[in-house]
């Protein structure tokens, strides 16, 4: 925008948003200076994402007002968005999983900054991220990445844009601590050059520690609006956002795990595992994790997590070594047999690898017990036993935002993830490869994950947790170890390793 005339960015007014006669949004209000960083808080499901998506075309409103710069006009589509100077870093990526980087942000940016050539938008996106601490290889395949990597390409794009008023949602939920403190502290100053920055997080701490102003949303509605930080707390925030008496900060299982058992569960001896796309593996990487135990495994993305995740539940093959479950060599087991073995997985990715979007709740529930027999024979399936099934798990799991009927789409990411966790930590769940599974989820959500995964391990499970959240390692680990570089630290014990040294060891600091 060249010319600004008003102190306010962004201004929105009773905006009203309802999808197939539920409402998203309720009479909504928001606003965000210039020169601002402000923050969006709420469970998720209230509303957040879906406010922000009428900012940016993707929705548009039923019923309220839209003003930037002081002028009120309406925003039909996300390329008119664009020439309005507005940009966002959504939390589920855009980006097209057969194309390189360099096409991706091509097609993305290439027309609006007037570049044509890969070669020339291989250079600029590298400065991009070069520019805010970030190393990318233009020439990877999206398909090739982590989580953390493509947001890394998300957040690059927007830089490239240049946009002036800047939306990101969740931005450092797959970032290690230093990564974090670096993009708020971009952020921070961004907004001191005079852009406008509204920052979508769970981080209580981030909203106190960066944030000048903060908005919280629940059921749809705005309860604290654009209020400053000053006099506020991580209690006071959190008891907004969900609307109760108690402090959603603490879990009713506040406690580590500790092992069950004198003989590990799970073991993987001299495991190497090559990384397909790229020229590097992970070599001879040797752990235990025993029943009724947390093992963590902090460490930056793209260092080998996704890989090692689909190497145990059986998606690649291993190079050698060996993966032994209560003494049984599963290495070149099919997926199928080690789920027998009591193998469950949590994925980073719970559309990619999990869920089906499309599907009914009930179905999803349902998918990997249809080959057990649980609901039928060979032929037939009985949907009455499989909609029994899921009224229970919605029930005992606290699911909501949606029927066993309706589809999975439709449900926010922490019910979701309740939906998943119901589904995976049955009864015969025996060893829990947990990959990022609180990533993007808000406060009362990622409590919620957290009490489910200590229950498995109080019940024997043996439980791998895999994660880029520093603090989620440190919560729930007995013990931890690192990776960084196609190399493995420890395992080690709390008491043996500061937190300051994980974060050395994930620099590959060693």
């Amino acid at each position: 925008m060249a010319q600004r005339n008003h102190t306010t960015a962004l201004s929105l007014k009773n905006v009203s948003k309802s999808f197939d006669q539920q409402k998203a949004l309720v009479n909504a209000n928001f606003s965000v200076d210039w020169g601002e960083l402000h923050a969006l808080l709420g469970e998720n499901g209230a509303g957040k994402s879906t406010l922000m998506n009428v900012v940016c075309g993707l929705y548009t409103a039923d019923d309220g007002q839209i003003c930037i710069d002081g002028q009120q006009l309406t925003i039909p589509d996300p390329q008119h968005a664009g020439t309005l100077g507005i940009g966002m870093v959504h939390q589920h990526f855009k980006l097209i999983e057969s194309f390189t980087v360099a096409e991706n942000v091509l097609l993305s940016c290439g027309d609006r900054i007037g570049i044509s050539s890969i070669g020339d938008i291989s250079k600029r996106a590298k400065e991009a991220a070069e520019s805010i601490g970030f190393s990318i290889d233009v020439q990877a395949r999206i398909s090739a990445l982590s989580v953390a990597e493509r947001q890394r390409i998300e957040i690059t794009k927007l830089m490239l844009l240049g946009a002036d008023i800047l939306i990101l949602d969740e931005p450092t939920a797959v970032l290690t601590d230093q990564e974090a403190a670096n993009v708020l502290g971009l952020l921070k100053r961004l907004a001191s050059q005079g852009k406008a920055v509204v920052l979508i997080t769970h981080r209580l701490n981030e909203v106190t520690e960066f944030a000048d102003h903060v908005t919280v949303m629940r059921s749809g509605k705005t309860v604290i609006d654009g209020v400053p930080l000053e006099g506020l707390n991580r209690s006071d925030l959190a008891t907004a956002m969900v609307g109760e008496g108690r402090d959603p900060l603490e879990s009713a299982l506040n406690q580590t795990s500790s092992r069950t058992a004198e003989r590990p569960r799970l073991k993987l001896q001299e495991v190497s595992i090559k990384f397909p796309a790229k020229k590097h593996g992970q070599e001879r990487l040797s752990f235990e994790v025993f029943p009724g135990e947390v093992l963590g495994i902090a460490g930056v993305g793209g260092n080998g997590q996704t890989e090692l995740t689909q190497a145990l539940i059986g998606l690649i093959d291993i190079e050698s070594g060996s993966i032994t479950v209560d003494q049984d060599d599963l290495s070149n087991a099919s997926i199928t047999k080690r789920r027998q073995h009591g193998f469950r997985l949590i994925p980073a990715d719970r559309a990619g690898f999990a869920l089906i979007a499309d599907l009914q709740n009930f179905e999803n529930l349902a998918l990997t017990k249809v080959a057990t027999s649980d609901f039928g024979g060979r032929w037939w399936l009985s949907r009455r036993v499989m909609r029994q099934n899921a009224k229970a798990l919605f029930q005992s799991s606290n699911i909501r935002g949606g029927t066993v009927n309706s589809k999975t789409r439709l449900l926010s990411g922490g019910n979701a993830q309740k939906l998943l966790l119901a589904r995976e930590l049955d009864t015969e769940a025996s060893v829990l490869i947990a990959h990022s599974p609180t990533r993007g989820l808000d406060i009362r959500a990622y409590s919620a994950v957290h009490d489910a995964i200590r229950r498995a391990v109080k019940n024997g499970a043996a439980c791998l947790l895999i994660s880029e959240d520093l603090d989620e390692v440190l919560t729930l680990s007995s013990r931890i170890g690192v990776m960084s570089r196609e190399a493995f630290h420890g395992p080690f014990y709390p008491s043996e390793i500061s937190r300051s040294r994980i974060g050395e060891l994930m620099a590959g600091h060693v």
